[in-house]
């Protein structure tokens, strides 16, 4: 590459005819600053012998190609996002998320919604895994049999790269899944390694008897048991005339990928690239703490999986540095947090808090909520939390033993009682969720449910619409990208009929991933319908929440009420050129909680409620009906 390689890495890929002077200087001036960083961390993970020397070689042309086959509008995007590189933090952040068939048909349907899309003030819109996949039970497409072509029943690549366009042009972020850690046995690499060629049963953890799986089973967990026990599953010979085993720690339609096989490195980046030249902008890393295996280990969030995130980060910073990494790490609180840098992946989702508040609400205490955003809450600069009161996954009680033991709280036995209350086995409960992934052995459960549904909205509960706004307000005010999972802002219920439908009568997180609804969407501005009632409260507090600069960004200072039923914190920022701060309380009991006047006493008197437009006179104490949010401005000082 005329010599301006660095490193003197032999370089598959030339210049490519119509790259202009400046396209290629910004190109070398990328390698410049990144190639560094890639080539250290490339060789901390596979060493510096001949087939590493190679495989990277071989990635240095990736980059240099996937550059220069890169779109003009999405290189004016590279050069304005790395003017900006935390344009995500902004208040202005509202998140969408959706599966593709089951909102809008297809991506022609999705496209047709963009008029919603942007009524309502989105910013950043996920649809769930959409690419190629086994029919019927796919896992919900995390069984990827194809990184490069759409599911045919939902569209094709090039209308997925119009979408992508069309949403740009409205001011909303494409965000897809990049399934990390597995393909599907139907994936190309899969197909040609079942039938015994070489190089691509190197892409998987093939073993020939039961010896090494046993050893690693001792010390992994398994993660859908109802699939199949431990983390191996067994698959023909490529003769037929015996079995193998391979790693597969979801479903055993889910291989795993072998990624101390630096070629599976290059391929992946391959294919990250590709999408990021589609006009995706940010991908949700899936699984990213099963990627690395080691005998004796649980084989999660082992340190080289942070060392293959952060060279992946390295790749999309030369080829493609407007794309962000979202992390799914659905592990100890503690282990979250490491996925979460501007050099590995500058977001990140929140299980602990969406836990936490659902824990509230059951209990009626906020004192685990408060504690997690005192201790947990920070994150690096230039990046931030994406936070949400449900997704299309499960619930999983993720809080530490450790903080909840502080407070005199079991965890195990809370976590049955968790288990309980949300599919309505304790008596009293409003909530209407379904168990997923009952292990009886180890007395596991995980909780699946819409919003809706989890707040009482099913059972016919009085406070339901109380509690979803609250859960909202909170995951609105506490920074970074708030998510919604679309339909939920118009109240939708469980879908009890799932099991009906071909492949899902054994994964009941169906329940809470129904059809697009209609006659909810239709009532939405309707405010004696349950429907119109949640939305109108939702977009008024997204509407605030836009025009509230000091909701911006992650800084968060917790507020001690003195009342355990009370959830308070304060967002320091600035307002028409004041120094300023919005304190949110939010009551979780089922009764009218106060602050004292004297806890409130280093506030001034008076404060600009942001929800209702008024002034509230704070001095002689504050008092919130059953389930009640405030979000209060007030001005300490001048400056």
């Amino acid at each position: 590459m005329s010599g301006a390689f660095p490193a003197g890495v032999a370089v598959a890929a030339a210049r490519l005819p119509g790259t202009t002077d400046a396209d290629w200087s910004t190109l070398l001036t990328r390698l410049d600053r990144e190639w560094p960083r890639l080539e250290r961390l490339f060789e901390q993970v596979y060493g510096t012998g001949e087939r590493s020397v190679a495989e990277l070689a071989l990635l240095a042309g990736q980059l240099a190609t996937s550059w220069q086959e890169r779109p003009a509008d999405l290189r004016a995007l590279d050069a304005a996002r790395e003017a900006d590189p935390t344009w995500f933090t902004s208040n202005r952040m509202l998140g969408g998320v959706l599966y593709v068939d089951r909102y809008a048909g297809d991506l022609e349907g999705v496209r047709a919604r963009i008029p919603y899309f942007t009524e309502l003030g989105l910013t950043y819109l996920h649809l769930m895994p959409l690419f190629a996949a086994p029919e019927e039970n796919s896992d919900g497409g995390y069984a990827v049999s194809s990184y490069r072509d759409v599911a045919p029943a939902l569209g094709t690549m090039a209308q997925l790269t119009d979408l992508a366009a069309e949403l740009r042009a409205n001011g909303i972020a494409l965000v897809v899944d990049f399934i990390f850690n597995h393909t599907s046995d139907e994936h190309e690499w899969a197909r040609r390694a079942a039938a015994g060629e070489r190089d691509h049963e190197d892409f998987y953890w093939f073993f020939p008897d039961r010896t090494m799986p046993d050893a690693y089973e001792r010390t992994v967990r398994e993660i859908f048991p109802d699939d199949h026990p431990g983390s191996f599953v067994p698959v023909p010979t490529p003769d037929g005339q015996g079995v193998r085993w391979v790693w597969a720690t979801f479903h055993s339609f889910q291989w795993d990928l072998n990624y101390a096989n630096p070629a599976v490195f290059r391929a992946m980046a391959g294919e990250m690239l590709f999408l990021a030249n589609r006009g995706v902008d940010i991908l949700r890393m899936d699984a990213v703490a099963f990627i690395w295996k080691r005998l004796g280990t649980s084989c999660e969030s082992q340190p080289e999986a942070h060392v293959l995130l952060q060279a992946f980060n390295a790749v999309c910073r030369i080829a493609a540095p407007a794309v962000l990494f979202k992390s799914e790490a659905i592990v100890h609180p503690d282990e979250v947090i490491r996925y979460v840098s501007p050099g590995e992946c500058q977001l990140s989702y929140n299980p602990l808090q969406m836990a936490l508040i659902w824990n509230s609400l059951a209990t009626r205490d906020a004192r685990l909520l408060q504690q997690a955003l005192e201790r947990r809450h920070a994150l690096p600069p230039g990046t931030a939390w994406v936070n949400y009161v449900r997704s299309h996954d499960d619930i999983g009680w993720t809080f530490a033993d450790e903080d909840a033991a502080e407070l005199g709280i079991d965890g195990y036995a809370h976590r049955r009682f968790l288990n309980q209350f949300f599919v309505n086995r304790f008596p009293g409960s409003f909530a209407r969720g379904v168990p997923f992934a009952d292990n009886p052995r180890t007395g596991d459960c995980r909780i699946a449910g819409t919003t809706a549904s989890l707040a009482g909205l099913e059972a016919g509960d009085p406070g339901a619409v109380d509690r979803i706004v609250l859960a909202h307000a909170i995951v609105l005010s506490t920074g970074g990208v708030p998510l919604l999972y679309l339909g939920d802002e118009v109240g939708q219920l469980n879908d009890l009929a799932y099991a009906d439908e071909p492949g899902h009568a054994g994964d009941s997180r169906w329940v809470h991933r129904p059809r697009y609804p209609a006659r909810d969407y239709a009532q939405r501005l309707d405010p004696s319908t349950d429907a119109g009632r949640v939305h109108a409260r939702l977009r008024r507090l997204v509407d605030v929440r836009r025009a509230t600069p000091e909701l911006a960004g992650n800084t968060l200072v917790t507020f001690d009420t003195h009342n355990p039923h009370l959830v308070a914190y304060q967002r320091p920022g600035r307002h028409d050129g004041r120094r300023t701060v919005v304190l949110v309380v939010a009551n979780v009991a089922d009764d009218g909680q106060t602050v004292d006047a004297r806890t409130l006493s280093g506030l001034p008197p008076v404060a600009e409620d942001l929800l209702t437009g008024g002034e509230v006179r704070i001095g002689d104490g504050l008092t919130l009906p059953p389930h009640g949010v405030v979000w209060l401005r007030v001005t300490p000082e001048p400056g």
